[in-house]
């Protein structure tokens, strides 16, 4: 066989090796995912921040931010408990790499061009627990945390297809299902969730 055909056979296995190993990281997650109910409560927040902002009848719009921030307490529970499910893993499995395209193996080969699942996890955790609101904020400040907890869920959502899949599935993934830039969401995260996360990733 000539050179091309060798190329195209190379090709070909490390795109069946790729797949195989992002299965294998969506199973991980989904392993410790199904025990908690993160993905029904992250659905009804969203859809609810929208629905509460626009209502137009005061008192009734309360009682909808009131409803979403026992949501809120609810997902701090149940998202606790997915990370901390998730650190029981070992290293090896976990690493996920900083390149915007996948490469088998290259977190472990180059282990300084990633970051570690588990420590991210944790971080998202923190970033929800203090995006919380308050019982007794109401009127735009309360809009406003809905916003920036908003931009927490989906920065966190953008992790986990990274790890799942890459950075770039990540962020057209993002970009078609919320109509939202990557580089949007981080910069209307908590700054202290934006410091963080960047220095995770070592800034990619």
């Amino acid at each position: 066989m000539d050179g091309l055909s060798w190329f195209f056979i190379a090709a070909i296995g490390v795109f069946w090796l790729q797949t195989h190993l992002q299965r294998q990281r969506v199973g991980l997650l989904a392993k410790h995912l199904a025990p908690t109910q993160v993905e029904r409560i992250l659905g009804t927040l969203i859809d609810g921040y929208l629905n509460a902002a626009a209502e137009p009848d005061p008192q009734r719009q309360e009682q909808m931010w009131l409803q979403l921030n026992q949501q809120e307490q609810r997902l701090v529970e149940h998202f606790q408990r997915f990370a901390d499910g998730f650190a029981t893993e070992p290293a090896q499995a976990t690493r996920v790499s900083t390149l915007p395209w996948a490469l088998p193996y290259f977190e472990r080969l180059f282990p300084r061009y990633s970051f570690d699942m588990r420590q991210a996890l944790q971080m998202h955790a923190q970033a929800i627990r203090s995006a919380c609101a308050p019982e007794h904020v109401r009127g735009k400040e309360r809009r406003d945390m809905a916003f920036t907890m908003t931009a927490e869920l989906l920065l966190m959502q953008h992790t986990c297809h990274w790890f799942g899949k890459t950075r770039a599935v990540a962020s057209i993934r993002m970009m078609a299902r919320h109509k939202t830039q990557y580089e949007q969401v981080l910069q209307a995260v908590q700054p202290g969730t934006r410091q963080a996360y960047l220095r995770l990733i070592g800034g990619a």
